[in-house]
């Protein structure tokens, strides 16, 4: 029997944010990370029309590329999309939602950052998170147009994210209480990929975002499905699909394979 392969679905390289975290408890899984570099970046879709391409983007994938589990890796099309696409696949969905709820648990001060696209700040499902887990604190929310598709360019292209990161750390500390601010919700699956830098320019933050609890989600449905996985030290496969008409660029490929990833065609 094959050992289990969950498909990570983003519209870049945030796949590689949850991919990471899932390879890092279940180093066995095979993964295929999909990016829909054709329909990048989610959040300036409108969400019916966005439902309706991931479904169909997800059907024709899995009819070329076996998965048991389906992991869609970003905050904007997890919120919108899930329902109908666990109304046509026959495996299990998992999706990604704003970690509001572990940072309220943490945060000491009481005030924390949420950063995030504008999509996903403006989703009725993320104030409901706010109401449900963080009414006791002041939430700094900052929705970003800019930060996902300079991440997504330093990883295709080498360009820098410095001048974006300045301006995140100049709207998350305009706030009145942002001096107390002591975590910040990494609200986008791209954002983690560069808490480095974020670190290194606002010491002194906790920053944290959902890939852990998707890792421990997947081991669970893992279990659940009775999937073999290899007692041995070995681990599985990782390949990288690029959707849309633009091929990888030299930059591109070399990050990926610096990270273990092999690009193999659609």
């Amino acid at each position: 029997m094959h050992a289990p392969r969950v498909l990570v679905f983003d519209s870049g390289v945030g796949s590689l944010s949850i991919g990471a975290a899932i390879h890092r408890l279940i180093p066995q899984a095979n993964l295929l990370y999909a990016m829909d570099h054709g329909g990048f970046p989610y959040g300036e879709w409108q969400e019916n029309a966005l439902v309706l391409h991931i479904c169909q983007a997800v059907s024709a994938l899995l009819q070329k590329h076996h998965a048991d589990i389906l992991v869609m890796a970003c905050n904007s099309a997890s919120t919108a999309v899930l329902p109908a696409l666990r109304g046509i696949l026959n495996i299990p969905v998992v999706g990604v939602v704003p970690a509001i709820k572990p940072a309220a648990q943490r945060s000491r001060s009481g005030v924390i950052g949420l950063l995030a696209t504008p999509g996903t700040v403006a989703r009725a499902y993320t104030a409901q998170l706010i109401k449900d887990f963080a009414s006791h604190c002041c939430v700094i929310a900052v929705g970003s147009r800019s930060l996902a598709p300079a991440i997504e360019s330093q990883f295709w292209n080498d360009s820098s994210v410095d001048e974006v990161l300045q301006q995140i750390k100049a709207e998350l500390c305009k706030h009145p209480r942002g001096a107390e601010m002591d975590t910040v919700v990494l609200a986008c699956t791209h954002f983690p990929l560069i808490q480095k830098p974020l670190a290194e320019l606002m010491p002194g933050i906790e920053w944290i975002d959902s890939g852990d609890a998707i890792a421990r989600r997947v081991q669970h449905l893992i279990g659940e499905l009775n999937l073999p996985l290899s007692q041995v030290d070995h681990e599985g496969n990782r390949e990288v699909i690029i959707l849309g008409e633009k091929r990888a660029t030299p930059t591109l490929t070399r990050q990926l394979e610096s990270l273990g990833l092999k690009l193999i065609d659609y």
